[in-house]
């Protein structure tokens, strides 16, 4: 077997896979033996097929298979052995004059055009300037993060006032059969409603300013106007078994409770950041504001590497590409495009390969590793990211461990993941080697920078970096 690679330029050429009958034959006679010993041909016991027979019903299939396979093989590990830098996929010549006859052919030639990836010098220094904002937090949004928490972590207290409209009664439901309790009828001993809920608008009224030791006589489908997913919840039971009630019910008022907001102190501090992490709310509110500062940090990252992209784009603009190859493959790996389309996508297409190229002649000169450490604290920061979008910022070690251990469970978070981990460490590297023009600017107008960025590149308006895979989070269970 020989293989070569033949340079029609600097960034095109063909891989020639010459193969002889000693290459094959050998796996050729072994499979269609397999097939001998396993053949249920009728007029032969198994096993005891002639050897021509076999050769006739399945020898060219056998050689193709084989042939097919060794060739394959080949290519890999040419590409492989001889560090070629491909880019997108070896494509066959198929060509009437390079077509294989295994009829006839000595030695079977096989043809693969590649496309070479172009050598070229990428010059960053401190002549260049890339912008790189600090967002600045208005007061309002941490006076608004401030009221999330107190609302968030607030409790319901009993009160001994009147019964405000958001405010839970407990109590007892015990139905009635005119004006006395119905024998053997339903009695819910811990039935609770809030009259904010209560669609009728009388007895919702009914129910605003009593207190403790009242009473309310009512009808509950006539209360919640028929929703039986609501009334089945007020008396602690099924829609099924709810549909033949519509009788009154007295509610005797045991309970009010009213929710109370938390109180900026300790407890509020250890719930909200992990026990003993501030202890003052001068220390609460900055640490608070440090962490909503954080948040802005993926699009501000996203902003510095598309600046930093656009540049390398443009410095590239007469490295020689292998135009016509990689068109022709886009086309033939895609069963919706069009030539058309494909000549039309081209130009964002070769510029994304620019800078991935770039992207990776930066890690390759610079020999930027990522660890699987790396990726391990980006998954954790991602998972605490994730669930402080619920709330929930000081999560119980386990239970932030065991998220982060299923995320790295799945190949494709792992290999974006690994994506975004290199990005971050070019990041680094970028603004140790160019010139960084820090600018502060408020969140408002950063986020309106975001979304016309958005709106320019076709990105989705809310994007953030730290989203690593397809699959959306569900909300988890407190």
């Amino acid at each position: 077997m020989k293989s070569t690679l033949n340079k029609k330029d600097d960034v095109n050429g063909t891989i020639v896979i010459e193969l002889d009958k000693t290459d094959y034959q050998e796996k050729v006679d072994k499979s269609l033996n397999q097939f001998r010993q396993k053949a249920n041909i009728p007029g032969f016991r198994q096993g005891k097929v002639p050897k021509s027979v076999i050769q006739r019903m399945y020898g060219k299939a056998v050689l193709v298979d084989e042939v097919n396979k060794i060739v394959t093989e080949e290519l890999t590990s040419f590409i492989r052995e001889n560090k070629l830098k491909i880019l997108g996929e070896p494509i066959s010549d198929d060509s009437e004059e390079k077509r294989v006859d295994l009829d006839k052919d000595e030695i079977l030639t096989f043809y693969f055009d590649v496309a070479l990836t172009p050598d070229f010098n990428l010059q960053l220094d401190k002549k260049i300037e890339l912008t790189y904002y600090q967002v600045k937090l208005e007061e309002d949004l941490l006076e608004k993060q401030m009221d999330a928490y107190k609302q968030n972590y607030g409790t319901y207290a009993s009160v001994e006032e009147e019964a405000k409209d958001t405010d839970l009664i407990k109590g007892t439901l015990t139905e009635m059969e005119g004006d006395n309790e119905k024998e053997n009828g339903l009695v819910i001993e811990n039935a609770i409603l809030m009259p904010s809920y209560v669609k009728e608008e009388t007895v919702k009224n009914s129910f605003i300013g009593a207190k403790v030791g009242d009473n309310v006589v009512f009808n509950p489908k006539n209360a919640y106007d028929n929703n039986e997913a609501e009334v089945a919840s007020l008396l602690q039971t099924t829609k099924e078994q709810v549909k033949d009630i519509n009788a009154d019910f007295r509610f005797d008022i045991k309970e009010v409770t009213r929710y109370q907001e938390a109180e900026l102190n300790q407890e509020l501090f250890n719930r909200v950041l992990g026990e003993g992490v501030v202890s003052t709310e001068e220390e609460f509110r900055t640490k608070v504001a440090t962490e909503l500062g954080n948040q802005f940090k993926p699009n501000a990252d996203h902003l510095f590497i598309h600046e930093a992209r656009d540049i390398i784009v443009d410095k590239m603009k007469d490295v020689q590409f292998p135009d016509e190859f990689l068109k022709r493959w886009l086309l033939e790996s895609s069963d919706k495009k069009t030539a058309e389309q494909v000549e039309e996508d081209y130009p964002a297409i070769l510029e994304d390969l620019k800078f991935q190229i770039a992207r990776q002649k930066i890690v390759e000169e610079n020999e930027i590793k990522v660890e699987f450490e790396d990726i391990e604290a980006l998954a954790i920061e991602v998972a605490k990211a994730q669930f402080a979008q619920y709330g929930m910022t000081n999560l119980p070690a386990d239970v932030l461990q065991n998220y982060t251990k299923s995320m790295l469970e799945k190949e494709e978070t792992v290999r974006n993941l690994y994506e975004k981990a290199t990005e971050e460490k070019i990041i680094i590297w970028l603004k140790e080697n160019v010139t960084v023009i820090e600018k502060e600017i408020s969140s408002k107008d950063f986020n309106e920078i975001m979304h016309e960025h958005a709106h320019l590149h076709g990105e989705n308006d809310d994007y953030h970096a730290d989203e690593i895979s397809n699959e959306e989070m569900e909300a988890p269970a407190e």
